[in-house]
């Protein structure tokens, strides 16, 4: 086995890494924080394009296929993807037989963590928004030095998933580390945001998920117990007071260390970022904190979305104190920030809209969620936020393990639809289908069984679709767009693709 050397140079500049599996999200993101650190960046990879590809483009990188000739003997550092490992990838044998430092993604994001004040955003749901929001606030704010890398493309990042200040160009290594901001999103999965190294973090949510590594509810939330007691002596923790998970998880760190200052946020919150949500009006959502005269305006749907931008503002407000500023001074550049986040890749996403040959006006929004509780709680805020539109949801569950073990939450998590199509399972390469008993069949069965039994708009068979390919749904979804809209739908349709399948080409099929 590879022994790996877990840290890189404090000075990356002209420091040449090869990033192994390199147009991973994060790992493209993980080479622009370093490119913009001075690195000399080279990757190998697939052929197959993906959205990273344009990120890495506009760097200037363009990944090889894996191979043993990538590593040549200008390379000092090799960072690879979990998904790759050195029995089978060549790019990764070689390194081992030159005797080469190689780290895994999240231990390079762990090194650099450690460079900087660093803050972890983490969750089981919205922490790539939660990043994303709090790193378009912290672009308004001109005299905070910060690094932010997402999960995702964020549209206001300028199409990548990080932002790199002006002003960290201008401090020197030692500098960096008391006096710039490094913000990341951390993952739960496999522990790895044990990696990381926060001085705060932002938890949003904690419930069941990943059971192929995390079979109870316990096992999950003891990980996010670990995580947080990896804070320093009177760290913090930015906790969302609305989420019950959130909630135990915060009170058992604390248990543990009742050093760290816990600060919440949301509408059962106390404290300045106790939360009261506005109205829906104009596709914006609007609503106060306590602690600021002022109603901000988010342009994104969701309930979800609102909790999510006063995580962002709670965390920028508690970076700022650090730097021994007063938030109120900076109220209107928050407002900005926050009014200026669109989402991101999959988050939300419109993809396109379009007029259909017979007139019907129609929105296709794409989007990332795959738990039931970020699909209900996204599918009714769409409800809300786009009141006059009737609501098509194509949805592709991911995993057998998680449909298997949340299957009724799932059959419950779509009734603001109007109509539901549904497919096969995606699978992910850690599991083999059959060693369940589920299929996609089942969950449509059990989706059925529910409508019926609450009433709720899709109760009609006629309205519950299953294909177990996803193209297959072309033609009733087309012919579903061109019918005649009552007259509580004025505005025309929302077709939504979700989940974290390989259904979100259907948008584009249709428009075709």
């Amino acid at each position: 086995m590879q022994k790996e050397n877990l840290s890189l140079p404090q000075d990356l500049n002209g420091v040449h890494i090869h990033f192994v599996g390199i147009k991973g999200t994060g790992m493209a993101a993980l080479v622009e924080i370093f490119f913009h650190n001075g690195a000399v960046i080279t990757g190998s990879d697939v052929a197959d394009r993906f959205y990273t590809d344009e990120i890495l483009e506009k760097l200037g990188i363009k990944p090889s296929l894996f191979s043993k000739d990538n590593i040549t003997d200008k390379i000092q550092y090799v960072v690879y993807s979990s998904a790759y490992n050195f029995e089978t990838n060549p790019d990764l044998q070689r390194a081992k037989e030159l005797g080469l430092p190689c780290l895994l993604y999240t231990q390079a994001l762990g090194w650099h963590s450690s460079l900087s004040y660093s803050c972890g955003i983490c969750g089981v749901h919205g922490k790539t928004s939660t990043t994303g929001l709090t790193g378009t606030i912290l672009k308004e704010l001109d005299d905070i030095p910060a690094q932010i890398l997402a999960g995702s493309v964020i549209n206001s990042f300028g199409n990548t998933c990080t932002y790199t200040s002006p002003l960290i160009q201008k401090l020197d290594a030692n500098e960096k580390k008391k006096k710039s901001i490094f913000v990341a999103e951390t993952c739960e999965y496999q522990r790895h945001f044990m990696a990381f190294h926060p001085q705060k973090i932002l938890l949003t949510s904690v419930e069941s998920d990943h059971e192929d590594y995390y079979p109870t509810y316990e096992d999950i939330r003891d990980a996010f117990v670990d995580y947080i007691c990896r804070l320093p002596m009177f760290g913090e923790l930015i906790y969302c007071a609305d989420d019950k998970g959130a909630v135990e998880t915060a009170l058992l760190a604390y248990n543990k260390r009742p050093d760290i200052h816990l600060v919440p946020y949301g509408e059962c919150a106390g404290g300045d970022y106790k939360l009261t949500f506005g109205k829906v009006e104009n596709e914006k959502n609007t609503f106060t904190l306590k602690g600021f005269d002022k109603e901000f305006a988010l342009r994104m749907p969701g309930s979800h979305e609102v909790l999510d931008a006063a995580g962002a503002v709670a965390l920028v407000c508690q970076i700022l104190r650090y730097f021994g500023k007063h938030p109120v001074d900076y109220v209107e550049k928050i407002a900005k920030g926050l009014e200026n986040f669109t989402g991101g890749k999959r988050r939300s996403e419109i993809v396109r809209t379009f007029k259909t040959p017979g007139g019907n006006d129609v929105i296709v929004i794409d989007d990332y969620g795959h738990h039931p509780t970020a699909i209900k709680t996204t599918v009714s805020g769409y409800r809300d936020f786009y009141k006059g539109r009737k609501i098509i949801l194509d949805f592709m569950s991911h995993t057998y393990s998680r449909t298997q073990a949340l299957l009724d939450l799932f059959a419950a998590s779509m009734d603001d639809a109007d109509v539901i199509i549904l497919h096969k399972i995606y699978s992910s390469a850690r599991e083999k289908a059959e060693d369940f008993k589920i299929t996609g069949r089942t969950l449509y069965e059990k989706t059925i069984e529910h409508q019926k039994a609450v009433g709720t708009k899709a109760a009609a068979t006629d309205s519950i679709f299953y294909f177990e390919e996803v193209l297959d749904a072309k033609e009733l979804i087309e012919k579903e767009l061109e019918k005649p809209l009552p007259a509580k739908y004025p505005d025309g349709y929302l077709f939504i693709t979700m989940g974290a399948g390989d259904n979100w080409p259907l948008g584009k099929e249709i428009f075709k």
